[in-house]
């Protein structure tokens, strides 16, 4: 199982981006995937999970602002950032259970068995 992600990038405080991750060596239909993001030596916080019945959960410092979203046709795992303010700047991970043994969503990192490399976003003042 591969997971890469993309669409990081450096914005100005109240822009936007959206991030995508992409499965491969997958094809399960039971699941629970999530975001996190970590500052350099920080520890890795979870920011939004989605399970495939389609609930979500959110850090209380995203809701509003973010939206987690998948296509299972594309295999393609997505977070909507919208009003991106300073304290959004970190490594952004996605991460994959295959086979949870219950399906509610998840922002505990010891939950999943895969995890992307990450993509970098930055946002300035």
């Amino acid at each position: 199982v591969q997971l890469v992600e993309s669409g990081g990038a450096s914005v100005q405080t109240g822009g936007s981006l959206r991030l995508s991750c992409a499965v491969s060596g997958s094809t399960a239909s039971r699941y629970c995937m999530g975001w996190f993001r970590q500052i350099s030596g920080d520890e890795r916080e979870g920011v939004a999970s989605i399970v495939s019945d389609g609930t979500t959960t959110y850090a209380e410092s995203v809701k509003g602002r973010f939206t987690i979203s998948i296509d299972s046709t594309k295999s393609t795992l997505y977070l909507q950032m919208n009003n991106l303010k300073p304290e959004d700047t970190a490594m952004y991970y996605c991460a994959l259970d295959l086979d949870p043994s219950t399906l509610t969503p998840s922002l505990s990192e010891l939950h999943y068995n895969y995890r992307g490399q990450g993509t970098q976003v930055t946002v300035s003042s």
